[in-house]
C-alpha cells in the first residue's frame, strides 16, 4: 500500500465552529430565559446560572477568536504543524480524525510532548486541495523510524502479554 501524496493545507478559525458555539450558547440562553420566566422569584441559583452562561459565552468567543492559524503539512512520511509560533514546523506524533462531516473535519494533533491541538479543517479554505487532505488524513501511514518509540518493538510488547488461562471446556 502506498502512502498518500504530499499536501499542505491551511487551517484557521472555523466558521462552522463559530456557528456551533453560538448555537449552543443561544440554547443555554434560551433554557435560562425559560427558567427565569417559570421561577417565582430570581434567587441565587438563577443568578449563578446567568453568570455561568455569560462567562461560558465569553470564554467560547475568546477561544474561537484566538483559534490557532497555520498550515498542516504532510510530506509523504510525516505530519507537521506550521504556524506563526512554530515557523520551522512542529512534528505531529499522532493525527486522527475525530469528526468527519465530508466538507468539515475535526482533527486531533498530538506532538512528541503529548500536547494536543484540536483543529477544524474546512473545504472552503482551499477547495482544490481538500480531497488531497482527506486522502492523507484517512490513509494508513507507516510511521517513520524517528517517530517510533524505542521500547515499542512487537517482541517486547508481546513478551509482556500473559498467556490466557486454559479453558475449562478444553478437556486438558
Amino acid at each position: 500500500m502506498h502512502n498518500a501524496p504530499p499536501v499542505t493545507y491551511p487551517l484557521g478559525r472555523s466558521h462552522f465552529q463559530g456557528v456551533a458555539l453560538l448555537g449552543l450558547w443561544l440554547a443555554g440562553v434560551g433554557v435560562l430565559a425559560l427558567w427565569w420566566r417559570a421561577a417565582p422569584v430570581a434567587d441565587w441559583r438563577l443568578w449563578t446560572a446567568l453568570a455561568v452562561v455569560l462567562v461560558a459565552g465569553l470564554v467560547a468567543g475568546w477561544a474561537w477568536l484566538h483559534s490557532p492559524v497555520g498550515q498542516l503539512r504532510w510530506d509523504g512520511q510525516d505530519w507537521r504543524w506550521e504556524s506563526q509560533s512554530y515557523q520551522s514546523g512542529t512534528p505531529v506524533r499522532d493525527l486522527s480524525v475525530a469528526l468527519d462531516l465530508q466538507r468539515i473535519m475535526l482533527l486531533r494533533l498530538e506532538n512528541q510532548d503529548h500536547a494536543t491541538l484540536w483543529l477544524w479543517a474546512g473545504h472552503s479554505l482551499q477547495p482544490e486541495r481538500w480531497l488531497d487532505l482527506r486522502r492523507a488524513v484517512h490513509a494508513q501511514h507507516r510511521p517513520s523510524p524517528d517517530m517510533m518509540r524505542w521500547d515499542a518493538s512487537p517482541a517486547v510488547v508481546m513478551a509482556d502479554v500473559p498467556a490466557p488461562p486454559p479453558s475449562p471446556r478444553s478437556g486438558s
